[in-house]
């Protein structure tokens, strides 16, 4: 039996959750090759053990991470694999892979990374018209500008349209510290890289920093990262391979925000 995911998952560190999974679901699906998916003490963390043998990532590192309740959600979207493996559907474990493989290694240029979203940061980028899809802006948006000057003593500039705004200094230095904080500790690694999904999918990092802080609700992150789609689809409508990618967005999303709060926990 094998005890790393090379053969499953990819084996370069990649941190973009799309993808990765868009390159797993080009690959041939292996067949299931496990009974039994189980938790094990590993150090000063927990392990997935497959048939009672210990599990190691693409890159050949332990798969331990350093809370239980995060080790039993990897093992739950191995137990919910049927006679294929499906890397697509198990997000969190892609996300554990890249913590371990990828962003362990490079903690300050991901951090670096995270915060250059701040930079150009989509909330700070409003319409002009209509007057409904501002106001839906303004409702959703707002309160995330609220919450990084409270928070992180961090104001920014808004802009009518798409015309790049430079932010003050002083705020993008205190959206980088907020992100190195969350890369410190034996957590940190895992943090960065739920953190870089929230990120990524949302296109902002001041949601992304106000879902991780408590600042919202992961449905009011979502949907604040969706202000402008929301509308246009309100107006003119959505196929069904539009909605198909956002559910496979969201389905992302919420895993990436629950590895960030088992690690809280």
């Amino acid at each position: 039996m094998r005890d790393d995911l090379s053969a499953i998952f990819v084996e370069s560190g990649e941190r973009n959750p799309l993808k990765s999974a868009q390159r797993d679901m080009k690959r041939p699906l292996p067949k299931r090759f496990y009974k039994d998916v189980s938790v094990q003490p590993s150090g000063d963390g927990f392990g997935l053990a497959l048939d009672g043998k210990p599990v190691r990532t693409p890159a050949r590192a332990a798969l331990v991470v350093p809370v239980k309740s995060l080790a039993e959600a990897v093992a739950e979207e191995w137990r919910a694999q049927g006679e294929e493996i499906n890397p697509a559907q198990m997000p969190k474990t892609r996300l554990v892979n890249t913590a371990l493989d990828g962003v362990s290694r490079e903690i300050a240029a991901v951090t670096a990374e995270i915060a250059k979203f701040a930079g150009s940061d989509l909330v700070c980028y409003r319409a002009g018209a209509p007057e409904s899809l501002v106001a839906e802006q303004n409702a959703a948006w707002n309160p995330v500008l609220d919450f990084a000057r409270e928070r992180f003593s961090a104001r920014f500039v808004c802009s009518e349209g798409v015309m790049f705004v430079a932010q003050p200094d002083e705020s993008l230095n205190s959206i980088f510290r907020a992100v190195e904080a969350l890369g410190e500790g034996r957590n940190g690694a895992f943090r960065l890289a739920a953190l870089h999904v929230m990120t990524t999918l949302t296109g902002s990092a001041l949601i992304a920093l106000a879902l991780a802080h408590g600042g919202l609700d992961f449905e009011a992150a979502w949907a604040a990262a969706h202000v402008d789609e929301d509308h246009q689809m309100r107006l003119w409508g959505a196929d069904d391979e539009a909605l198909a990618r956002r559910a496979a967005r969201k389905a992302e999303m919420r895993a990436a925000y629950e590895v960030f709060t088992a690690l809280e926990n």
